[in-house]
């Protein structure tokens, strides 16, 4: 079995003693374990639920493996009482997005008073940091395509930008404001502070090394090269040359410091050349900082030609020269008349975390532009310099940008390693991953052998339609279903809502199409998506010009809600068509997302979303819901009152078990009621991409938990809770993570899934996420993600991705 193990936390596991973050055991693989046996259902059995809930409509599969209980010998974990700490609610938004007080769930339990570890939960922080490890390591992966693995260097650079920018730059201001409070996983925030720092220099030199020790070296092998200056000939310094009195120079900025020139901005994530020159008539020297242009392109191809070219897959040399090679190469045209000492690279990162004051904002679009503004000149959170940088200048950024010698990350050049995305991007195919082809969902091509799908809205009434995306194509589902609304005369109204969508979005063509047309078209666009937010405001303004009525949503909430609403006039009266998704509506990022969608004209699930847009564009504080669950009023409780539920059928002897797939979990009530169902003997699975402050495994807490990772070409972005419920399944997909900004501070949406056979697929789907057989990481009680991608045998698991694909194909040629 291959295995590399990392921690997210220092922290130990209760009773042990604590070791190093990369000398954690590597935890054994567990041994498949049998099935849960089928239920017989009772005639006429329905779902349990929430009163209100509909009951279910097809006979309900049997459980799945999904959440089966891990074998003697295997990771576990144990439950505790619920006695986390939630987030709050702002009570004036929760009140405007209010439902009813929620229903307790029949059978739910009254719950366990032993009192709970104060060290049950991993940092979150440096959780996230373990995330961005298993990154790094599928960049290190000998046995991934290489331009891949390129492409993960790059990934793992731009997730470390937008850690300091936001989590560390965060929690730097909490502490110097004095409102930074202790961590649920026991840490001080200083604490917090030093040990992202450190495990922040680990990863991202090791980064750097996997870069030029192993991934350049293998891109030189098939004929692509990063190049230097002093790599090229004397006519391709003459070409060069010219490239650069035409494109680069007359852009470039040279800013001296002296007692007339004070130290100039340095903006956030721009790459600088540090200069120092020196007067040859009085020997003085002078510092210069110039910018490396952010519009032109980062790395200069050398070639005349091409040679990878338009299809093909030519093994020909591809040479790419950094722009800040280019530019130093050149300085002495920005000094003339002075000596050029010594260049060096450096880079800042400043707090770019935007705060909103919108109970005092008259216009929450105006008041985020002036946000925006603010936001470039947000203080200081990392120093990138090169190893090569002078220890003079290097003194002079120091003091100059007021950066802590922790915060100094010197890394051999070239910084800023997103730049991979270019090479990346070379157009070969042998060095990639095979081409994905989305294929049109079978229930929209109404049987016939053709990717073009039919008449959406008749597909959708003979049967609910359950996208898996990228594996359905986005383009032929969802986005044709808006795209019909709004060319449809039947239609009279769509609403939508918006939180990041591409820059050429067909969607918010169709929705100004469909204003044009006279229907009734209301947006709702989250322009507080985090560095989508000028995207956002520009969209909503192209949207308003049209006619549509855009709503920001409510103050105090983002709306991270994926919902679409379309009223059509049928021969039976009005028909609410509605979709509820885990991801975006852009048709860029869904070809590479991991999503779910339900398309559906069921009638409750109608009133549900009719009622919610109804909330999120005026006020109706006291509706309720059947088939949703809203966040910020009754999200998390009523998945709690779900896992409760679970203990109780555990204890009657009935199936129980609770499975969960999403990206984050850091909510400390819900994993408190994790931890009470696994104290109960519930099989417990969390299938997580990113964060996780949950210990599984741990004797007396959660012997009954595993917790699974899987990263691969796709980002797997789908949020699914499913409930054995005693043998009548229930599954729930949506957008909430459970996090305290999705349970408190945000509009969430989870829609249950009624259809017999959608739900045994969800299932099947959460089982291979985390089967043994899967490539996957695995969590430690101690905070370790273990990789197991390859058997006893030393044969490859299974790539669960790979195989969703292949399988789409199968089906789609037999059909």
């Amino acid at each position: 079995m291959t295995r590399v193990t990392t921690t997210a936390s220092d922290a130990t596991v209760p009773g042990e003693p604590s070791g190093p973050d990369d000398a954690a055991p590597a935890a054994a693989a567990a041994p498949p374990a049998p099935p849960l046996p089928a239920p017989e259902p009772a005639p006429g059995a329905t779902a349990e639920g929430v009163p209100g809930d509909a009951p279910t409509a097809t006979a309900a599969p049997a459980v799945p493996a999904a959440a089966r209980p891990p074998q003697p010998g295997t990771a576990a974990t144990t439950p505790a009482g619920l006695t986390g700490r939630a987030g709050t609610t702002d009570p004036e938004a929760a009140e405007h997005l209010g439902e009813a007080p929620p229903v307790p769930v029949p059978g739910a339990a009254a719950g366990d008073d032993e009192p709970l570890p104060d060290d049950r939960f991993l940092d979150r922080e440096l959780s996230w940091l373990a995330f961005n490890d298993r990154v790094l390591q599928l960049a290190e992966d000998e046995d991934l395509p290489l331009l891949e693995r390129a492409r993960f260097l790059a990934i793992f650079a731009s997730n470390l930008d937008e850690f300091f920018m936001v989590r560390v730059a965060g929690l730097k201001r909490r502490i110097a404001t004095g409102l930074a409070v202790t961590a649920a996983s026991g840490l001080q925030p200083r604490e917090v502070l030093s040990r992202i720092s450190r495990r922040a220099h680990e990863l991202m030199e090791r980064h750097a090394a996997v870069h030029a020790e192993v991934v350049r070296p293998r891109l030189v092998e098939e004929g692509i090269r990063l190049v230097r200056w002093d790599d090229l000939d004397a006519d391709e310094h003459a070409r060069l040359s010219t490239f650069f009195d035409r494109q680069v120079f007359p852009v470039l900025t040279p800013l001296a410091v002296d007692p007339a020139h004070p130290f100039p901005y340095i903006s956030g994530l721009s790459l600088n050349l540090a200069v120092v020159v020196r007067n040859p008539s009085t020997g003085t020297e002078h510092f210069a900082r110039v910018k490396v242009p952010p519009l032109l392109p980062r790395l200069v191809q050398v070639d005349d030609d091409d040679v990878a070219g338009a299809g093909g897959d030519t093994p020909g040399d591809v040479r790419f020269l950094p722009l800040e090679e280019l530019m130093a190469a050149h300085l002495d045209q920005l000094f003339p008349g002075m000596t050029v000492v010594a260049t060096s690279a450096f880079r800042v990162t400043r707090n770019e975390d935007l705060e909103v004051e919108e109970d005092d904002a008259e216009n929450i679009l105006q008041a985020l532009e002036r946000e925006l503004l603010r936001r470039r000149f947000g203080p200081p959170v990392r120093l990138e310099v090169a190893t090569d940088t002078d220890e003079t200048v290097r003194e002079l950024l120091v003091r100059e940008l007021g950066v802590r010698g922790s915060e100094v990350y010197e890394l051999p050049a070239p910084l800023d390693l997103r730049c991979l995305n270019a090479v990346a991007d070379l157009d070969r195919p042998s060095l990639k991953y095979p081409k994905a082809v989305s294929r049109t969902h079978h229930l929209l091509t109404d049987g016939r052998e053709t990717s073009t799908p039919g008449d959406v809205f008749t597909a959708i009434r003979k049967h609910d339609i359950l996208l898996h995306h990228p594996y359905d194509a986005f383009s032929t589902s969802v986005q044709e279903f808006i795209q019909q609304a709004a060319a449809d005369p039947d239609v009279l109204a769509i609403k939508q809502t918006l939180y990041r969508t591409s820059g050429d979005s067909p969607i918010v063509d169709a929705l100004i199409d469909a204003a044009d047309a006279g229907k009734q078209v209301v947006a709702l666009v989250e322009i507080k998506a985090r560095f989508d937010e000028q995207n956002n405001i520009t969209w909503a303004r192209k949207l308003e010009q049209a006619g549509v009525h855009v709503v920001y949503g409510i103050v105090g909430l983002k709306t991270h809600a994926k919902l679409c609403l379309v009223v059509r006039q049928e021969r039976e009266g009005l028909r609410r068509y509605c979709h509820i998704g885990t991801g975006n509506y852009n048709p860029k990022t869904a070809r590479i997302y991991e999503d779910m969608g339900l398309l559906t004209c069921d009638e409750t699930v109608g009133e549900d979303v009719t009622r919610l847009f109804n909330q999120l564009s005026g006020y109706a504080p006291r509706t309720t819901f059947s088939r949703l669950l809203v966040a910020p009023r009754s999200l998390r409780a009523g998945l709690v009152e779900r896992i409760e539920r679970e203990v109780e059928h555990h204890r009657a002897g009935r199936p129980a078990s609770v499975g969960v797939k999403m990206n984050s979990i850091v909510d400390e009530t819900v994993i408190d009621a994790l931890y009470r169902a696994s104290r109960a003997g519930v099989p417990v699975t969390v299938v997580v991409r990113g964060i996780c402050a949950l210990r599984p495994g741990i004797p007396g807490l959660s012997e009954t938990v595993r917790v699974r990772s899987v990263l691969g070409r796709f980002l797997e972005h789908s949020r699914i809770f499913a409930f054995a419920a005693g043998g009548t399944p229930e599954v729930w997909i949506g957008s909430a993570d459970m996090m305290h900004r999705n349970l408190d501070r945000r509009v969430e949406a989870l829609v249950k899934i009624d259809d017999g056979a959608e739900v045994a697929e969800l299932l099947e789907y959460l089982d291979l996420q985390a089967d043994d057989g899967t490539s996957s990481w695995h969590l430690g009680p101690d905070g370790a993600w273990t990789r197991h991608s390859r058997g006893e045998d030393g044969r490859p698991l299974l790539d669960v991705q790979q195989h969703l694909l292949e399988r789409r194909h199968a089906s789609a040629a037999r059909s």
